[in-house]
């Protein structure tokens, strides 16, 4: 039997707050007492003065935990300083408010994405793989804040991400289905939403099955204007209307390309949330969700330096988010955080003891995916002899052999002989795994390589080590996320508290249903 007496947690700190302000606002005066918005009276510990924040940004690092955030904050300044240990800030480690998150959904400690970004959406807790409904009978929808503040205040919404817009972290702002792998539903469901601003890496099935529009047709037909050029979205201004931008260079899984691989003058994350900025900007004001997702596939791929490339170039893109907030302090709330963390990176590795040669990451010129694009795909149709690919790993990778003649001034970059056995193995694997795939890879295949192409894995595995790091899986991990915040209503974001209360706390402060 309920009992009735039993009152819940949030509503107790619901009801604690409220006696708070009661007991505050007896003794001032009436006048003041019946404001809509009172004043900001300088203590940041009040939650009563709290103004609504009119323009809201949440970032989210998929698969950002503070290994990759410490990783790319180490790795910055060390490069910047000729290799002392000297860290550099991101531009929201110096947030006036940090937060510390759990991350588990229904099934798992080690969630993924669809549920996780699902609790920071709605403040529900769902399944892995299922995307704001009810778990285990997946008939019940729930309403995710970005559409609370869209129908109910008239808040203008962006949904950006450097991977495919219908990926599970976007997706959960607009969508609501069974499985993540609804591509084609997912599609038509961010048609119909309304909001007025996407921007991301293709849909990864833009075409449904039988007689039915493409993705790209559906969103036309609900009014967007569809632009799948960088030139095309360098053109638009405010007042353009409904926007989908699919970005013009697309990379592996169609989706934008890694911070260290995109050319001069290509579109970023930070372009895209500075064109978001431009086309929300309004009187009622916007929320924004920019997603990093591809440090979550860096991670998953055990590939430390676009990690930290990409986590890099997330901070450049709060930054555009900081520079609007300096134009209106009394109105911004900046949120950073990570949906979970992947790879179970460590800084520290056996080999390298009690140091770290951070540095080496910079010898590292492309991302795994680029490099099995332009060279291993090429080797394995050629059939490449072993000793003419390491010409390419130096460039690639900066290791190099005892005997070459670099080795003197780069020690950290000689491969031992252990080392250089590995890489020959996962080289001799990489010719021989079939076109079907790693279907027929055992389970020392696995945690050598995951299911990536053993080449790339291996060099990726020896870089890292040789550095100072290292991961624990190829998969997500249960570890806790941190939360930055920064302006109007940042100080409810301190704290530990779970996924789901991102939801609700953004819920009291907008005063949404």
């Amino acid at each position: 039997m309920k009992d009735s007496n039993k009152i819940s947690r949030r509503g107790f700190l619901k009801a604690g707050a409220a006696a708070s302000v009661a007991g505050l606002m007896a003794g001032i005066p009436t006048a003041a007492a019946s404001a809509a918005e009172p004043e900001q009276t300088g203590d940041e510990n009040f939650l009563f003065w709290t103004k609504k924040p009119k323009y809201i940004f949440l970032f989210i690092g998929d698969g950002m935990g503070l290994p990759q955030i410490q990783s790319a904050s180490f790795y910055l300044g060390t490069t910047q300083n000729d290799g002392a240990v000297i860290p550099a800030d991101l531009s929201f480690m110096q947030f006036p408010v940090v937060g510390s998150v759990t991350t588990y959904d229904s099934t798992s400690f080690c969630p993924d994405s669809a549920s996780t970004a699902t609790s920071i959406a709605s403040g529900e807790k769902t399944e892995s793989g299922v995307i704001n409904m009810k778990p285990w009978t997946r008939d019940v929808p729930f309403e995710t804040i970005a559409e609370k503040l869209h129908s109910q205040k008239g808040y203008k919404v962006g949904v950006i991400s450097t991977v495919n817009i219908d990926h599970a972290t976007p997706a959960a702002f607009y969508a609501h289905q069974a499985s993540r792998k609804n591509y084609y539903e997912i599609g038509v469901e961010l048609a119909n939403s309304g909001f007025e601003y996407f921007a991301g890496g293709e849909f990864q099935k833009n075409n449904g099955s039988g007689n039915v529009p493409t993705n790209h047709e559906v969103a036309a037909q609900a009014g967007y204007n569809v632009v799948t050029t960088q030139a095309g979205a360098a053109a638009l201004k405010a007042g353009a209307g409904k926007t989908l931008i699919i970005a013009e260079k697309l990379a592996d899984g169609n989706s934008m390309s890694y911070a260290m691989d995109a050319a001069a003058g290509e579109w970023q994350l930070t372009d895209y949330v500075k064109k978001g900025i431009e086309l929300l900007d309004n009187n009622k004001g916007f929320f924004i969700m920019a997603e990093s997702g591809k440090i979550d596939w860096a991670c998953h791929a055990n590939d430390a330096a676009a990690s930290i490339h990409d986590t890099l170039e997330m901070s450049n893109a709060v930054q555009a988010a900081v520079e609007f907030y300096n134009q209106h302090p009394n109105d911004t709330l900046i949120l950073v955080t990570a949906d979970h963390e992947t790879g179970g990176l460590g800084i520290g590795y056996k080999t390298t003891n009690y140091d770290t040669f951070l540095t080496n990451l910079t010898k590292q010129t492309v991302s795994y995916a680029k490099f099995d694009t332009d060279y291993v795909a090429r080797y394995r149709a050629e059939k490449t002899p072993f000793e003419s690919v390491m010409a390419d790993v130096k460039k690639c990778f900066g290791l190099m052999t005892a005997s070459d003649p670099d080795a003197a001034a780069n020690s950290t970059l000689v491969l031992t002989d252990y080392e250089l056995e590995q890489i020959r193995t996962a080289y001799e694997r990489t010719l021989n795994v079939g076109a079907a795939g790693q279907d027929d890879m055992s389970q020392q295949d696995y945690e050598l390589y995951g299911t990536y192409q053993p080449f790339s894995m291996a060099l990726c595995h020896v870089l890292n080590h040789k550095s100072g790091l290292d991961h624990t899986t190829y998969a997500h991990t249960g570890a806790p996320v941190n939360l930055y915040a920064m302006g109007v209503g940042a100080e409810e974001f301190k704290g530990v508290y779970d996924n789901t209360e991102i939801f609700h706390k953004l819920a009291e402060l907008t005063n949404v249903k």
